[in-house]
């Protein structure tokens, strides 16, 4: 079968007709793949799928596009099931298959029945039970009630005014009653009816009836008479009339008095006026002076603030060369330190000064421990240093010297045998070369202690027991001139 591009129709079919038009059960191949309708027209593309024509034609007009059908049945493949309207084909037999499918009217109310084809031809579009939007007001109603809709019921329906024949909405009737030139009006005072609106001063001035004010209302006649009595009035009411004329000349002649008052006044109020702009004058120039000075002044102080600013970042850089000078110079001494105490032989003796007021810093607990200056098993070897509670450490808190070993980062670290094996002898030396305090132990190798460290200096690990602290009261051997010696020796033996 020959493939053609569906041709433009003159008047353009809609979408799939609706599901419940059926009345026999939807099947999926009478179904349009895009509007998932009764297929209207069917085409079929070359992957297969069936699209309404009107469908089909929307769904590729910017280009063609992939078939969202074959995707979900994970069929895809290119180019089948690339969807173009100049592929597809009229799906003659699928439409005559749809065509001769039983049908009702899904509308509420109706009793039509027929085939698909009858459906689309005769009833679709022109059933009397379908809601259809009103033209005027867009509200949905049925098409059996359009034209009572249309002429009683819709709010945005056009009336032509019955007198001056003008067109304006419904809802606006009473807003043209208002202005309707035409509109009958009824004279209140002689009861006349159905005088146009146009014409209805005329009437009133006119009307015998009609009450108007009396012609001297300016001097303060406060009178409204009928105009067929007007003359009446007149002459009844000539003294009253004289009487408001002679007040109204006497206030006059008062008003006259106070306008000479107010022109002295006026006068004297100018002199002052003057003598107040001269006055005036002579402060803008003060004024303007005084800005040309603090403009000045102005200029002076950013000028200044930008020398502080520039002498402030000075100084600023000064302090940081300053600082970097100053942790230099305390690295410097630290090394200073550590050369003068560092031993390479694994022998190390630590003096101890102030013991008393270093015992008190850690009694305070402003200081608890302190380490050593490092040392090393030799000069490519372990470094090493210990660390010392002057009020002890855990079980030794409060009665104990606590004395502990600390395996540091080296430089040679890589060089060396791991874990740390190396056994350790710590002592507090008796001054008097008698009794030393010895300790010893060798390392536990799965200790974490004595791997490899990983950062500066690995967990101490040592004698919390490892003297009491009643052995240094009194004149004790081993506290002379407030000084202690630790010595700490490490087994060199099988490196």
């Amino acid at each position: 079968m020959a493939r053609v591009s569906p041709a433009p129709d003159p008047d353009p079919a809609p979408v799939g007709m609706p599901q419940q038009i059926l009345a026999v059960p939807m099947q999926s191949k009478y179904q349009c793949q895009q509007c998932h309708e009764l297929l209207r027209r069917p085409v079929q593309a070359l992957c297969g799928h069936r699209f309404c024509v009107r469908c089909l034609a929307q769904l590729t007009s910017s280009g063609p596009k992939p078939c969202e059908a074959c995707r979900i049945e994970e069929i895809f493949e290119e180019p089948l099931s690339i969807l173009n309207s100049s592929d597809a084909f009229p799906d003659n037999a699928a439409r005559r298959e749809i065509e001769s499918l039983p049908a009702n009217c899904p509308n509420e109310g109706c009793s039509w029945k027929g085939l698909v084809k009858e459906y689309e031809a005769q009833h679709e579009g022109k059933c009397m039970f379908d809601r259809v939007p009103c033209k005027a007001c867009r509200l949905l109603i049925l098409r059996s009630e359009q034209e009572k809709h249309s002429e009683r019921e819709c709010e945005e329906r056009t009336l032509n005014c019955k007198y001056c024949k003008a067109s304006f909405n419904f809802k606006d009737i009473k807003a043209h009653d208002e202005v309707c030139q035409k509109f009958p009006m009824q004279c209140k005072d002689c009861g006349k009816k159905k005088i146009p609106r146009e014409k209805f001063p005329e009437h009133s001035k006119s009307c015998v009836k009609s009450k108007v004010a009396c012609p001297f209302t300016a001097v303060g006649c406060r009178a409204l008479v009928e105009h067929e009595k007007q003359a009446e009035h007149e002459q009844a009411s000539a003294q009253e009339h004289l009487r408001l004329l002679l007040d109204c000349l006497c206030q006059l002649r008062r008003q006259g008095d106070a306008t000479a008052a107010s022109a002295k006044l006026t006068a004297t109020l100018e002199q002052k006026t003057t003598a107040l702009e001269n006055i005036v004058c002579v402060l803008n120039r003060e004024v303007e002076r005084s800005s040309l000075t603090l403009e000045a002044f102005a200029r002076q102080h950013r000028l200044d603030q930008e020398k502080i600013e520039n002498l402030t970042n000075k100084v600023r850089q000064l302090e940081r060369s300053l600082t970097l000078r100053d942790m230099q110079l305390s690295e410097t001494e630290q090394k200073l330190r550590e050369l003068e105490y560092c031993t390479h032989d694994g022998v190390f003796v630590w003096k101890i000064t102030e013991f008393s007021r270093r015992r008190q810093e850690a009694l305070a607990g402003r200081a608890p421990a302190m380490f050593s200056p490092a040392f090393f098993s030799s000069k490519y070897g372990y470094k090493m240093c210990l660390r010392l509670y002057l009020n002890g450490d855990g079980t030794g808190r409060g009665t104990h010297l606590s004395l502990f070993f600390v395996v540091m980062k080296g430089r040679f670290d890589a060089l060396l045998k791991w874990p740390f094996s190396q056994k350790v002898t710590l002592m507090l030396l008796d001054q008097n070369n008698r009794e030393h305090i010895i300790d010893a132990f060798r390392p536990d190798i799965t200790s974490s202690s004595f791997q490899r460290p990983v950062s500066e200096m690995n967990i101490a690990s040592g004698c919390p027991l490892f003297c009491p602290l009643s052995k240094l009261a009194g004149k004790s051997s081993y506290l002379r001139d407030d000084t202690i010696f630790i010595k700490a020796i490490v087994d060199l033996s099988g490196l």
